[in-house]
């Protein structure tokens, strides 16, 4: 039998590669697609991904509620996701998530090093998702479809996205196809490596959920939404909400 903590690559990398497939779309329709297009996909990811904190992360602990070491893990993950993102912000990771239509990212040019920031913001991005995969399939555990293609679904709009603000920034292909292809293989390694670390830390498990938790809501705030609510197009909290509902009756099955 396959160990644990390979399973849980395995699935690492399934979730992760839904980046890749959005940054093949945007490689592929490159010029064709519109902010408001991508906006509209942005905000149905961001549904799924508050469907999968709501309903697996948070909802699905046992027992159920929130403890005091639950409580710090949700603001310990936020306060770590957002101050990374904040330092990485400042090497010119800020909009790694833009498209470029409204906001751009910068190029090497106007700020040197944001290709190395930009990288780094992504895989920052990654973690949390690894650490739920990882945990997920601790003891023996089958993890859930709905974590599993939530966050394959919230991370399309994500490489799209991004991938489209790189080409519009000068970036190579070599360069976006080197991001979106690591980062998979890295979430893979991540939620591998979480597995064989705090796989055994079942005790502990509501508490490293909810650091995931908050890491995955600070970082929808902080990197969707943006792009996901800045000159939306119509009916973008509907389509918000269609993204949330399919990601919570997936986790009904």
């Amino acid at each position: 039998m396959m160990p644990e903590f390979m399973i849980a690559g395995l699935w690492g990398l399934v979730s992760g590669s839904g980046l890749l497939f959005g940054a093949i779309i945007a490689d592929t329709f490159f010029g064709r697609l519109t902010h408001r297009m991508i906006a509209a996909i942005m905000g149905f990811g961001g549904g799924v991904l508050i469907a999968v904190v709501g309903t697996e992360l948070i909802g699905g602990q046992d027992p159920p509620g929130l403890g005091p070491l639950a409580i710090f893990g949700l603001l310990a993950g936020a306060a770590i996701f957002s101050g990374s993102n904040w330092d990485l912000a400042r090497r010119g990771a800020k909009h790694r998530k833009r498209c470029g239509e409204c906001v751009e990212q910068p190029n090497e040019q106007e700020h040197h090093g944001s290709g190395v920031a930009i990288a780094l913001g992504s895989v920052l991005d990654g973690i949390p998702e690894a650490l739920v995969i990882g945990m997920s399939v601790a003891g023996g555990g089958r993890i859930s479809l709905a974590v599993v293609a939530g966050f394959f679904l919230a991370n399309v709009p994500q490489g799209l996205s991004s991938a489209s603000g790189m080409k519009l920034a000068g970036r190579s292909r070599r360069y976006i196809y080197a991001v979106w292809i690591g980062i998979p293989l890295l979430v893979c390694i991540a939620a591998g490596a979480g597995n064989f670390v705090l796989g055994s830390a079942e005790t502990l498990a509501p508490a490293i959920l909810s650091f995931a938790a908050g890491a995955v809501i600070a970082m929808l705030a902080e990197t969707m939404i943006p792009e996901a609510f800045e000159k939306a197009p119509p009916f973008i909290g509907l389509i918000t909400v269609i993204g949330f509902l399919a990601a919570y009756l997936l986790a009904q099955h």
